[in-house]
């Protein structure tokens, strides 16, 4: 029931903030804009503790206004929402399926948003590219799910070369982010489970490692902490 009316509200909040945030994206500048979806993530959070009894727990210090790479673990909808709404004012690395939801596509773009093509290849290394060149001399963080796609609690899938890219190019040191919010709301699942979420801010990672090191110690770290938070939420 609680899942239910929690769904019911959030997705309705979420089609009033669409056209909100769609207008505040006419404003020039990005001030008001994010102010917008900040607010929107907040509110999300707040809604999981009061309806659904989800609370967050945050470990770790979230990088405010420091030009860094968050590198997070990908397990639930709800994951994005938390990062910022716990971070503050963050960019992000997203996919173009997010662009077939309305004013959605606006709102990315105009939020300075690095989009990539979902399909891979030359296409994606083209687009991460162009996002790259638009956040030069930005100090705000950049968020990036280094699987690319949403993962079942206790699983992984192969990182990316994406965010090594992003982290050279940019010559910025990396954060992973470990997560258990799959085992409260899994996925894009309908239901919810009560408990206390942990987001953990880890130690960052040199850019100056060499691809392989870097990928493989990024991997390592975010995915061994994930599990030790996993299996504290199931405990």
């Amino acid at each position: 029931m609680r899942s239910t009316l929690f769904n019911i509200l959030y997705w309705a909040m979420s089609g009033v903030y669409a056209v909100l945030c769609a207008l505040l994206a006419l404003i020039p500048g990005k001030f008001f804009l994010m102010h917008g979806v900040r607010s929107y993530c907040r509110l999300t959070v707040l809604m999981m503790r009061v309806i659904c009894g989800i609370r967050v727990e945050v470990r770790g210090t979230p990088p405010r206004k420091k030009a860094v790479i968050l590198a997070a673990k990908h397990q639930s909808w709800g994951d994005g929402i938390i990062m910022i709404a716990k971070t503050g004012n963050v960019n992000f690395v997203v996919g173009d399926h997010m662009l077939k939801y309305p004013l959605i596509g606006w709102v990315l773009k105009r939020a300075g948003a690095i989009i990539v093509n979902n399909g891979g290849g030359r296409k994606a290394i083209e687009s991460l590219k162009s996002g790259i060149d638009r956040s030069r001399g930005e100090t705000r963080p950049i968020l990036i799910y280094p699987e690319g796609h949403l993962t079942q609690v206790g699983t992984g899938k192969p990182y990316r070369k994406g965010v090594y890219r992003l982290a050279t190019s940019l010559e910025r040191p990396v954060v992973p982010v470990a997560t258990n919010l799959g085992c409260f709301w899994p996925q894009q699942e309908w239901g919810k489970h009560p408990g206390t979420a942990v987001i953990e801010f880890l130690e960052p990672i040199s850019h100056r490692l060499d691809g392989t090191s870097f990928m493989a110690t990024l991997e390592t770290t975010i995915e061994a902490h994930t599990r030790q938070l996993e299996e504290e939420a199931l405990s």
